[in-house]
């Protein structure tokens, strides 16, 4: 175990920092909910689904961010500051292209798009709706997340929670006023929460480029550097972020393809997975923080040129961490679960199933904490960023998707348990992560001595 209370200190600052971030990200999605919730069951259902696309969207952002993060924490381990904007550049392009692929499909076939993950009528009615004016703020997103991403390289994470504290400010004021026509604004339910979330997001930016112009002192990105990138760095970029690209992104499908089997299996189910997976965002912030702040810390550390005996007492120490996180977040999500409930108009039967659905995530996040945090932190913040992408595929879908629908569509099994073959991966994975990890063969360093090139 490590003893330096320099580790303890950047850890938790890091974690806590991020959580926060996060906190306040989902915090937007939990006002929408509640919000749009409040206007009607129909609506926040339709909003539900447009999330999942969302969620999808975001995978693949963090996927060209998170190869960001991995070699430009490597780089910044190393003191090679200046090498890190063309890698942000490289991202950036990535990202934005991705973004700018999905807000076509969602602005030209919202109907299909959302017939996808049900056969609800009136769900994909107000769904495409909501969904034809919030793809516009995809793009937005993925420049936004990007840089955040290249600022947390490098240890910068405070803007992150800057941000998004004004962007659920602004989205509540804005849900107020057009959702249900207060102060004189129209009415316009749905379509009202569309354009707060747009105006929020476009603030978002806005503050970012804010930051990056006037008070960021270490990456000093610029337009200039962002697009006159050297290229020879894209070979290193590929190498590192593919992998993890294309796990983040098989990833969001999966969870499409999950919400897509409750959305089969009636208006209840949707509306409790979604209530059910607001507040499990919300809840695990401090779960996604640690494995965030590890990833950093542990590309630090390898890009520092740090032996085995030196990492080994880091991996120790953040897996203690990962279950005692992982053990008070299951707590807490199991006593809020009435609380929150309370807070919607809600049906008899959506209600009982979101407190079905909540019971099962806080026994499954404490599997969450530990091998997601350890998947993604310390072996792909080791330089390891395949290993997480190959477990996931094969888990996904030769286990966890065919169970479910083969329980949902063919033996006619309760919604409940449906959910909890959606989610029992987080506890079985924790087995082949462990054995990953003390094999010890996940430490890569991916940097180039530059002089020599």
């Amino acid at each position: 175990m490590v003893k330096d209370r320099q580790f303890f200190r950047t850890f938790f600052l890091l974690t806590f920092s991020i959580a926060l971030q996060n906190l306040l990200a989902y915090s937007v999605n939990l006002a929408d909910n509640v919000m749009v919730g409040g206007y009607s069951e129909i609506s926040m259902s339709g909003t539900g689904l447009c999330n999942q696309i969302q969620f999808l969207l975001q995978m693949l952002v963090v996927g060209a961010g998170e190869g960001a993060v991995v070699l430009g924490s490597q780089y910044w381990g190393k003191g090679r500051v200046e090498v890190i904007p063309h890698i942000v550049g490289i991202a950036l392009r990535i990202g934005l292209a991705m973004a700018c692929l999905m807000f076509a499909v969602a602005f030209l076939a919202p109907e299909w798009l959302l017939g996808l993950l049900t056969n609800e009528e009136a769900v994909i009615a107000e769904g495409a709706r909501y969904l034809r004016v919030v793809c516009f703020t995809y793009p937005i997103f993925g420049i936004t997340n990007i840089l955040v991403s290249s600022l947390r390289s490098v240890g910068i994470v405070r803007i992150g929670y800057v941000i998004s504290a004004s962007t659920l400010c602004i989205n509540i004021v804005g849900n107020y006023c057009l959702i249900y026509g207060n102060f004189g604004f129209p009415e316009l339910g749905v379509v009202g929460a569309a354009a707060a979330t747009l105006i929020s997001r476009t603030v978002e930016l806005l503050i970012v480029l804010w930051f990056l112009k006037y008070r960021e002192d270490k990456l000093h990105l610029t337009f200039k550097k962002l697009v006159f990138v050297d290229h020879s760095f894209f070979r290193d970029y590929t190498r590192v972020s593919l992998p993890v690209f294309i796990s983040q992104g098989q990833w969001g499908i999966a969870q499409m393809v999950q919400t897509g089997i409750l959305g089969h299996m009636g208006q209840a189910a949707i509306a409790a997975n979604f209530i059910a997976t607001v507040l499990f965002q919300i809840v695990s912030v401090v779960c996604y923080g640690s494995a965030s702040a590890t990833g950093v810390m542990m590309g630090r550390a390898v890009g520092e040129g740090k032996g085995l005996d030196q990492i080994k007492p880091m991996v120790h120490t953040f897996q203690v961490m990962y279950i005692a996180i992982g053990l008070c977040t299951g707590a807490v999500l199991f006593l809020v679960r009435e609380p929150v409930l309370a807070l919607y108009q809600l049906a008899p039967e959506s209600r009982a199933l979101a407190v079905q659905f909540m019971t099962i995530l806080s026994i499954t996040v404490i599997g969450t904490a530990y091998q997601m945090s350890s998947d993604t932190g310390i072996i792909r913040g080791g330089g390891d960023t395949k290993f997480s992408g190959m477990l996931n595929l094969f888990s996904m879908w030769l286990i966890v998707v065919p169970g479910a629908a083969l329980a949902a569509f063919v033996f006619d099994a309760p919604p409940a348990v449906v959910f909890f073959l959606l989610k029992w991966d987080q506890l079985y994975k924790a087995i082949p992560v462990t054995i990953h990890i003390y094999r010890w063969k996940w430490v890569r360093r991916h940097t180039r001595d530059l002089s020599s090139d």
